[in-house]
């Protein structure tokens, strides 16, 4: 699947990180294409979310570079969207208020503001909701918020850590399909942790696997699995089949290395 449209937009070479004295991160190094999916999976506490929080700039390395398209990552990047795991609405604001945020902050006149928020709003199929404030939402209809509070400022780079694991199966799913319908009009790089093998093979280009800490890519494999795809569908092809027994016994062993540390010492998340 490598070809001129893949060249990487963000760029990570011999990444290191130390947590006070003990490494969480050794030599990390990968490309994340601009228009591919690519997760970021591997035993708790190996520091897939570190990663994370240096490519957006949150954190500094401790030795290595970072770039998004081609410029050195200094702090946090106009052209990187970040979604967390946990619920990030504002409570005192209302659907369309949270989702409109970003564009006010870059200062956005109002007109347009409400055009895009609307598209977005119909997009993710809150219709009905535009006055609601996050109380009065279910969990997945807060995570929709979110995303499409993110995707509206069109940022180049999407950051997700563990976006859907405090959902259900059943919400999650119909995310995953969400979220795979709208990155078809988009196609920005996208580059995601997840504990969940089934998420990383349905959403993703590319699978990294990081190792027990100190972290260091294991693996990495392609899936080649033809867009658009249907969530429940994909699960029932040969393909899939063959990356998620693949990974699993990649996991397995990583697992292993990855409980021993934790018990020496501690986890680095």
């Amino acid at each position: 699947m490598d070809n001129a449209n893949d060249k990487p937009i963000v760029e990570i070479r011999r990444l290191n990180f130390w947590y006070g004295a003990k490494q969480a991160l050794f030599d990390i190094n990968l490309g994340i294409a601009a228009n591919r999916a690519t997760a970021l999976i591997g035993p708790s506490g190996c520091g897939k979310s570190t990663v994370l929080n240096i490519v957006a700039g949150l954190i500094r390395p401790t030795s290595g570079t970072v770039q998004v398209d081609g410029e050195p990552v200094a702090g946090p990047q106009r052209k990187v969207g970040y979604i967390f795991q946990k619920d990030t609405t504002f409570p005192w604001n209302t659907v369309e208020e949270n989702i409109g945020l970003g564009l006010e902050y870059r200062g956005v006149r109002a007109a347009e503001r409400r055009e895009r928020v609307a598209a977005m709003v119909r997009m993710a199929k809150l219709e009905g909701f535009e006055k609601a404030y996050p109380a009065m939402l279910s969990g997945g209809m807060r995570q929709r918020v979110a995303l499409m509070r993110c995707f509206i400022t069109e940022p180049e780079v999407l950051l997700m850590d563990e976006p859907f694991g405090a959902l259900d199966t059943h919400t999650a799913l119909l995310l995953h399909g969400e979220l795979l319908a709208l990155w078809e009009r988009t196609r920005q790089a996208i580059l995601f942790v997840t504990h969940n093998l089934s998420e990383a093979i349905t959403l993703s280009d590319r699978i990294v696997l990081l190792g027990a800490r100190p972290s260091q890519v294991r693996r990495v494999v392609d899936v080649n699995l033809p867009r658009p795809r249907d969530v429940i569908a994909v699960r029932e092809t040969a393909e899939y089949q063959r990356i998620y027994g693949e990974l699993w016994h990649a996991l397995g062993r990583e697992f292993q290395q990855g409980m021993a540390e934790v018990a020496a010492g501690g986890a680095v998340r």
